[in-house]
């Protein structure tokens, strides 16, 4: 595995989950309804993959758009693991 794979199938992913949980909270503090964060969150990990996976990295659409809503629920899973771990 080179450094390339590594960045595509390791990093590239969990930094997407942590800037899909980052502009989330920006949405919350702006005044977002706490119900509609999950929402957010998949519509963001939908565009990004695509955009990441199904454009940049060439996997094609339908597959950069399975990876991007895996990645929005992860970051709405993450997030409300967090939140109940931590109140």
């Amino acid at each position: 595995m080179g450094i390339d794979d590594f960045m595509t199938n390791l990093f590239t992913p969990i930094v997407q989950v942590a800037i899909i949980i980052g502009l989330a909270e920006v949405a919350k503090r702006m005044g977002l309804e706490t119900r509609f964060i999950p929402l957010l969150d998949v519509t963001l990990g939908l565009i990004g993959g695509i955009m990441i996976y199904g454009i940049t990295l060439g996997y094609g659409i339908l597959r950069g758009a399975v990876i991007g809503i895996a990645l929005g629920l992860e970051a709405c899973g993450l997030f409300s693991g967090c939140k109940n771990l931590f109140s």
